[in-house]
């Protein structure tokens, strides 16, 4: 005979089942929610990984470009010297479209011998620092189509 404890027993069994079903599926569910957040969160740390590795990447590029500037400028420093000792030395040549800057200039004839000497150094003085401008114009344009080749590289696919 079923007594009323077995029926109790019964009952308690079965809401002692219902609760560890319920504790189980919330436990399931939380676990599986942990695990998609650790997911994105792994996701997130990969993603700023990668971007600082790229962006020291590209700071050690720029780095790279700017030293290489900068050793530019230095060689440049030399290149007047070279060009005034060319044109006095008679290695280089001037074109005679130089003899336009010096409106003023008397005539060969007239000048004296100081002023002619005084004159063609000043000439080769001068050549020499159009020289170093242009030099300088060149390595910045290197250097800067340099930085614009490594930003296009990061931003293409």
């Amino acid at each position: 005979m079923i007594t009323r404890a077995h029926i109790l027993a019964g009952i308690g069994l079965f809401l002692a089942g219902c609760l560890l079903g319920r504790e189980w599926r919330d436990r399931s569910a939380d676990l599986a929610e942990s695990r998609q957040e650790v997911r994105t969160l792994t996701g997130q740390v990969e993603a700023v990984q990668g971007a600082r590795a790229l962006e020291q990447n590209k700071g050690q590029e720029l780095a790279r470009i700017g030293a290489k500037h900068e050793e530019d400028r230095e060689a440049a420093a030399a290149a007047p010297a070279a060009v005034v000792a060319g044109v006095r030395s008679g290695e280089l040549r001037l074109r005679d479209g130089w003899a336009s800057c010096e409106t003023q200039r008397l005539s060969d004839a007239a000048a004296a011998a100081a002023e002619r000497d005084e004159a063609a150094q000043r000439r080769a003085e001068f050549a020499g620092a159009v020289v170093r401008v242009g030099r300088d114009a060149d390595d910045q344009i290197r250097a800067l189509q340099a930085v614009i080749r490594a930003y296009r590289e990061e931003q293409e696919p």
